[in-house]
């Protein structure tokens, strides 16, 4: 059994390149993107979805849950990295790479306590695992699933994270330690008409 990790639909500043307030909403095209990934998902026999309950996942999450019968949990744990200050500014304008600096912007969280905020998340979403008897969805961001699959995953040999994680993207790792990554940023369920734009931030 598994647990299936799932990146929060398009929002207009993930297009715009822009850090992300925590109230930012789905776009009309993550909209569309949303009720792909639902019905990809549905009839696979999840049997549980949890959720960052920032706006962007948790809508995201709730439409699994609408199509698959299930309720969704939240989890504080699986928010976005905290850029503080730097939240509703543009990414191309700021003259260094937020996404990767270490220290914590003014009001914002640092990647060590960031780090260690998404490996609690992963022991807790582990945990959750155990007690369903069929694969657990969890809804978040690009750099918790980045974090995710970077920290806490057993990777093929020869296999790397891509640049650019798209909105919906499907990643499955096993439930199991060393939790061996099954499947990596699938997007089958989108076609050209709601592809992932991928000049957009997948992070932050």
């Amino acid at each position: 059994m598994s647990i299936v990790l799932v990146r929060h639909g398009e929002t207009p500043l993930n297009v715009a390149r822009v850090l992300q307030p925590a109230d930012t909403p789905l776009s009309a095209q993550g909209v569309v993107q949303v009720q792909a990934v639902a019905r990809r998902l549905a009839g696979t026999g999840l049997a549980g979805i949890v959720s960052s309950g920032l706006p962007r996942a948790w809508l995201t999450a709730q439409a699994i849950g609408a199509a698959c019968g299930l309720s969704v949990g939240c989890n504080s744990n699986l928010q976005e990295r905290n850029f503080g200050d730097l939240r509703g500014r543009p990414y191309d304008n700021l003259g260094f790479d937020p996404l990767t600096m270490a220290e914590a912007p003014p009001g914002g969280e640092s990647v060590a306590d960031f780090r260690q905020r998404v490996a609690q998340a992963f022991a807790e979403v582990v945990r959750l695992r155990a007690t369903l008897g069929g694969p657990l969805a969890v809804v978040t961001h690009g750099l918790v699933i980045r974090a995710l699959l970077e920290g806490h995953v057993a990777w093929p040999a020869g296999r790397g994270l891509p640049a650019h994680l798209a909105n919906t993207a499907v990643s499955i790792v096993a439930a199991q330690s060393p939790h061996a990554l099954q499947l990596l940023a699938c997007t089958r369920h989108l076609d050209a008409s709601n592809q992932d734009d991928a000049h957009s931030l997948s992070g932050g």
